[in-house]
């Protein structure tokens, strides 16, 4: 093999094959993937399926706490977690750059083998193509993802309502920064990892045990937790309130926004996760979530309040302000 990703890798023939065989499948071995088939074939499923797609161009690929490859497993499979789905298969579309490093393409590989390995999941299928230098960014990732629903669980926008509380995981805004840090080369004294995590451990076992009292679930990734609850507000026609104090970022995070003039509340993340609960179910439920490592800082952060449909935060000011979908972006390519 060559150290180094060339045009040939992608035309179908025998470095195709060495490619494939000899460095891919070597990290995605799998009964699934194996036999080498136009489709991998995933036996029967029983229960209602959930089908997502995503495609991952993160710039630069590698970064504090992370990396594309891990990236692409997570997005996909809490994608479906949020929908009350646990992961079955996903399929890994590599758009590869010539001129890439093969040890860069196997890191990101290894990567995503041991995420499917964290969350259950089989890499069920794939395919490779090869861009010529200059016409790509290194690396590439695309994904689709099928599930199925744990219990029947469905997410019910229409079933919020007024004292309804607005649950968050965690610390808002880790990954978009650890991106930001390793972009532009930032020295920051006190470190910040991305937050990317499979969220299916945290989030599942809550539906058998709450089903009736989460209404609706969505992972807070690009236009973070303001886009998301924006979105939610939405599809749920409510009116939602934060409150200022309750937002959890961590100090570090809020350092480098203070600097260079970002909110945290627009950040994205990829490894927390909105919930729109049952009042009187909220703490119950915010305490199951704090007993799971990616769960630990999780809080209650705002309420459903009657009132025309958006998003409302009560500020530390003591009054209240709208929290409206930005303007632009506050930093491109961050998954």
């Amino acid at each position: 093999m060559h150290d180094k990703i060339l045009l040939s890798h992608g035309e179908g023939g025998k470095r195709t094959r060495d490619l494939v065989v000899k460095v891919i499948a070597r990290y995605f071995d799998n009964p699934v993937l194996a036999p080498f088939l136009d489709a991998g074939l995933l036996g029967r499923i029983e229960g209602e399926i959930a089908f997502t797609t995503d495609g991952y161009v993160v710039t630069p690929p590698f970064f504090p706490g992370g990396d594309i490859g891990r990236l692409a497993v997570c997005g996909t499979v809490n994608d479906l977690a949020v929908c009350g789905a646990k992961a079955t298969a996903i399929s890994c579309g590599l758009i590869l750059e010539e001129g890439l490093p093969l040890s860069s393409l196997e890191r990101a590989l290894s990567a995503m083998r041991d995420a499917a390995e964290e969350a259950g999941v089989t890499i069920a299928c794939g395919d490779t193509k090869v861009v010529e230098r200059g016409k790509g960014d290194g690396i590439f990732i695309t994904t689709a993802g099928v599930g199925v629903s744990v219990d029947g669980w469905r997410p019910a926008p229409s079933a919020v309502r007024p004292g309804d509380r607005i649950l968050l995981t965690g610390t808002m805004g880790d990954h978009q920064v650890a991106v930001l840090i390793a972009r532009r080369n930032l020295a920051i004294e006190a470190p910040v990892t991305s937050d990317v995590s499979p969220l299916g451990g945290l989030l599942l076992p809550l539906l058998p045990r709450f089903a009736d009292k989460i209404r609706f679930m969505r992972d807070p990734t690009r236009g973070g937790v303001g886009v998301t609850l924006n979105e939610m507000a939405s599809s749920a026609n409510a009116r939602f309130v934060l409150d200022e104090a309750r937002l959890p970022v961590r100090e570090s995070v809020r350092g480098v926004c203070e600097i260079l003039g970002f909110d945290p509340l627009y950040l994205a993340n990829e490894g927390k996760a909105v919930l729109i609960v049952d009042g009187n179910a909220a703490e119950e439920i915010v305490a199951a979530l704090r007993r799971h490592p990616y769960g630990r800082e999780a809080a209650v952060i705002g309420e459903v309040e009657a009132g025309s449909p958006g998003v409302r935060m009560r500020t530390l000011a003591g009054g209240v302000r709208a929290v409206d979908y930005p303007v632009g972006d506050q930093l491109p390519r961050i998954c």
